[in-house]
């Protein structure tokens, strides 16, 4: 493209709400692309005008191609680099070829409004997503601006509240923000009822019923927070694993012989950048996982049914693998380092004396760390309290 596309931030109240920069670049486009609702937001001009086609993204390379060589104005929504088409053109095209004017966002409207700063603000979008990824978020004292994809999303989010224990936490539903028709309701999550306008963010202040169990975004979930059949990597092992995997934005987990997904569902709660893929032979355990997923707030996890190291051919390479099943089968170990890039993090779990060889043999190649993790609990013993200890594992933790 001859051009950078020029990407521009609209406010609810459209053309007055632009600067002098916005102005310009819409008036010298040849070629104007966005929402209906957008485009009917800007004077007529002689550029050409067209509406997002269904499914958008698909599309995008093809339409943007079919106007190479004019100027391209896209239209957009507030901050287009907030869950907006900015992100996407800049994916697509690189930061050099898209040039972004951007609005007062919709989130920036409903802080003010509440009076929230940013730094003790955290967004979600469910926009086009699974509204069941604010679980992840649901602990006492959080604020949340959870952009809402549209009219029936307020709903849908004090369900969900009120269904996880948070029903007191208070609700504010911003509607129209920036408009002359701004509108504005609160009520509790476990009291809001009613419809609201297809334009809205939610404000939520996050109280937990006096009973509700709190779930930390650090590693070590209770292991009665899954559901499993008793393939679960237990939560002081789940811990040391991941603090050895170390998760880090934007970086993606093979979790190879998943039994609940418990190492991958953590591993994505730890930030929400974070990505996953859950291997796992059983389609029963498979199920489990996604329903543990969506349960605990990362419903993106990704889910295949299948055997390693067959299952792994077609799957993106890993930054980090986890590997609590199957270590011992032909071809698994070698495949997992073998896909790691330099840097990259393996940790193994074992608990028999076959598997234990492999992996000590492993060691002595390549290098690691080998720790046996042997956990006791206090249980009832007669009418007195004794130790009762767990199946000892074998850690090998090992960087590419």
């Amino acid at each position: 493209m001859s051009a950078p596309v020029v990407v521009v931030g609209v406010g609810a109240d459209g053309w007055a709400g632009l600067g002098d920069a916005a102005r310009r670049a819409v008036a010298g486009a040849e070629v104007l692309l966005g929402g209906k609702r957008h485009l009917e937001l800007v004077p007529p001009s002689s550029a050409v005008r067209e509406p997002w086609p269904t499914p958008l993204l698909p599309a995008l390379p093809h339409l943007l191609r079919s106007y190479d060589g004019r100027r391209i104005v896209v239209l957009a929504t507030g901050d287009p680099l907030l869950s907006g088409i900015g992100t996407n053109l800049v994916a697509l095209l690189g930061a050099d070829r898209v040039e972004v004017l951007p609005a007062v966002s919709s989130v920036t409207l409903a802080r003010a409004r509440m009076g929230w700063s940013a730094e003790s603000t955290d967004v979600v979008s469910v926009v086009g997503r699974d509204v069941s990824a604010l679980h992840r978020w649901l602990t006492p004292g959080r604020r949340l601006v959870v952009l809402s994809s549209d009219g029936s999303t307020p709903q849908d989010v004090a369900d969900l509240v009120s269904g996880a224990g948070f029903g007191a936490s208070m609700m504010t539903v911003l509607g129209h923000l920036g408009s002359s028709s701004e509108t504005r309701t609160s009520a509790r999550a476990s009291h809001w009822s009613g419809a609201a306008p297809a334009l809205n963010v939610v404000a939520l202040a996050v109280t937990g019923d006096a009973d509700v169990p709190v779930l930390a975004t650090v590693p070590g979930l209770p292991d009665d927070a899954f559901e499993h059949d008793g393939q679960l990597t237990r939560r002081d092992l789940r811990a040391s694993a991941l603090s050895r995997l170390v998760p880090c934005p934007g970086e993606l987990l093979w979790d190879v012989g998943a039994g609940a997904g418990s190492v991958g569902i953590e591993w994505m709660r730890s930030d929400p950048r974070c990505r996953a893929t859950a291997v796992e032979a059983s389609p029963q355990r498979a199920g489990r996982i996604a329903r543990n997923a969506s349960r605990l707030g990362v419903p993106s996890l990704d889910v295949r049914v299948g055997s390693a190291p067959e299952a792994l051919a077609d799957l993106g390479d890993p930054h980090a693998v986890f590997v609590g099943g199957g270590a011992s089968c032909p071809g698994v170990l070698e495949t997992c380092w073998e896909r790691l890039p330099a840097g990259g993090r393996l940790v193994v779990h074992v608990v028999t004396l076959e598997t234990e060889a492999v992996v000590v043999g492993w060691q002595r190649r390549v290098g690691g760390e080998l720790t046996r993790l042997s956990v006791e609990r206090a249980e009832p013993l007669g009418s007195f309290t004794g130790w009762r200890p767990a199946r000892p594992v074998v850690q090998w933790a090992a960087r590419r």
